[in-house]
């Protein structure tokens, strides 16, 4: 990171000078195998409780958790053995009050409030895990890869599930095994979003109810006034708790929803580094205060290791009810065959590839001809024992720190790329960028790649 975007982030004073009156420690973790890990969360309810479920069943122990929401606070206290953990509404004060209890922390709130509570777990020298995608901008991501670099015993994990499955990996070995050549192109599509976009902010406000802590859940975000469910949707306003995902103060849209499921095996099989170029190719709107209803977005990445250069594709939303996607290429229509509402086109030198699902489920050679002809490629990759376990293990010290493989050096530059999607969504037109990752054709976007967080909403401590 260069010396100017550390100066945009860290105001020494209020930071670091917060950190050392707080007196949180700089620690390596490392308990005995036999020992409980102490677990801390930022957030319950909703996806988070894919995690408590998880660390309840494994065995940990919950010292406190955040959750803004206390109606979701059962999440936690709901369980067995978990009655006594503290909670808070303000994920501070986990950290001011809790830091030298905690072996390990999961972070899944909304996107725009990933950032802090991360860095600040990682640069205590806290194991943590944060749900997809890990950041809400493309420099939060690199500032927590730099993190990671940094803090060496610190084991980490984005929430992107299908990146422990088999799915990517049999893809991986039909491409190496020279199953379709040399890939030219990546299509990647989705059936989200699933929630409102392509709107303006409300204009109505609403009485913020007595169990949710509203300052808190905006967070590092400027503050907007709370509104509610004026429209009879089951309590689901156009904030809290799902619709966030498509403002883009909050949210990073059907991008960074589903592009870290779908579009990580190109990053799993590629090793692409930053992308060259990243450009909207086709915007059913402008950027207002939530993201369009519908985009494709064209990136190129660099030749690499002996591999030539290639191009991906991104489509998400609709026109006019009609998705955006890629045509069915004539390997499938031969078979009578169409491409499946969510997944990947692989196109080669020398053949095609159709991966269904959003999580790399089920990748097939085409036609179904050439599929029988090839067969099944050598296994050359391990597999994993599930996402959650190879993070814990690693965390135990009974495997190494890499063995959690979504880690933040994987998931960082991933993210960072994906949210370069949005940035160029947000610029309206095509960016370049030098190798680093730093736009070049028009630097002032480089300010896009960043958000100033609200006072006192940024992490706690910075270790970089």
């Amino acid at each position: 990171m260069s010396n100017m975007s550390r100066r945009q982030f860290v105001k020494r004073g209020a930071v670091l000078g917060a950190a050392s009156a707080i007196g949180f420690p700089s620690l390596v973790r490392g308990r005995g195998l036999n020992e409980k890990l102490q677990v801390g969360f930022i957030a319950v309810g909703g996806r988070a409780g894919a995690h408590t479920g998880a660390s309840h069943e494994e065995g940990l122990q919950c010292v406190a958790f955040a959750e803004v929401d206390k109606t979701r606070w059962n999440g936690v206290l709901g369980k067995k053995g978990w009655e006594k953990a503290t909670g808070y509404t303000d994920w501070r004060k986990v950290f001011q009050n809790h830091a030298k209890e905690l072996d390990v922390v999961f972070v899944a709130t909304p996107d725009h409030s990933h950032f802090a509570p991360s860095m600040t777990a990682v640069s205590m020298g806290i194991h943590c895990y944060t749900e997809k995608p890990l950041t809400w901008s493309v420099r939060e991501a690199q500032l927590l890869t730099a993190a990671y670099a940094k803090n060496t015993k610190v084991v980490t994990q984005m929430g992107n599930q299908g990146h422990s499955g088999q799915g990517w990996r049999i893809a991986y070995e039909y491409v190496k095994s020279g199953a379709v050549g040399d890939v030219k192109e990546f299509h990647t599509w989705t059936n989200r979003p699933v929630w409102p976009q392509g709107g303006d902010r409300p204009t109505y406000t609403s009485p913020v109810p007595e169990t949710l802590d509203w300052d808190a859940w905006v967070g590092a975000a400027p503050m907007r006034p709370f509104t509610g469910d004026k429209e009879g949707r089951n309590g689901q306003g156009p904030y809290h708790a799902f619709n966030w995902r498509g403002f883009v103060d909050f949210g990073s849209g059907a991008l960074g929803d589903m592009a870290c499921h779908t579009t990580d095996g190109i990053y799993s099989i590629m090793d692409p580094g930053y992308a060259a170029t990243a450009e909207p190719i086709i915007m059913t709107g402008p950027v207002k205060d939530q993201w369009p209803s519908g985009m494709v977005v064209k990136s190129t990445y660099r030749a690499k290791a002996g591999r030539p250069g290639f191009t991906t594709y991104w489509y998400e939303g609709n026109d006019n009810g009609k998705p955006y996607m890629p045509e069915t290429p004539e390997e499938l229509t031969c078979d009578g065959r169409k491409l499946p509402r969510t997944g990947n086109l692989i196109i080669g030198t020398k053949g095609k590839m159709v991966v269904h699902g959003d999580y790399w489920e089920t990748p097939l050679l085409i036609p179904e001809e050439k599929r029988k002809a090839f067969g099944r490629p050598k296994q050359t990759l391990e597999r994993s024992p599930g996402h959650h376990k190879e993070f814990f293990m690693a965390c135990r010290g009974e495997k190494p720190r890499e063995f959690s493989r979504s880690n933040f050096s994987y998931s960082g530059p991933m993210t960072a790329n994906i949210q370069l999607g949005n940035l160029c969504a947000r610029a309206g037109k095509k960016l370049v960028l030098n190798e680093a990752g730093k736009i070049i054709n028009d630097p002032k976007i480089n300010d896009l790649a960043w958000r100033e967080p609200r006072e006192g909403w940024g992490p706690l401590e910075m270790k970089i």
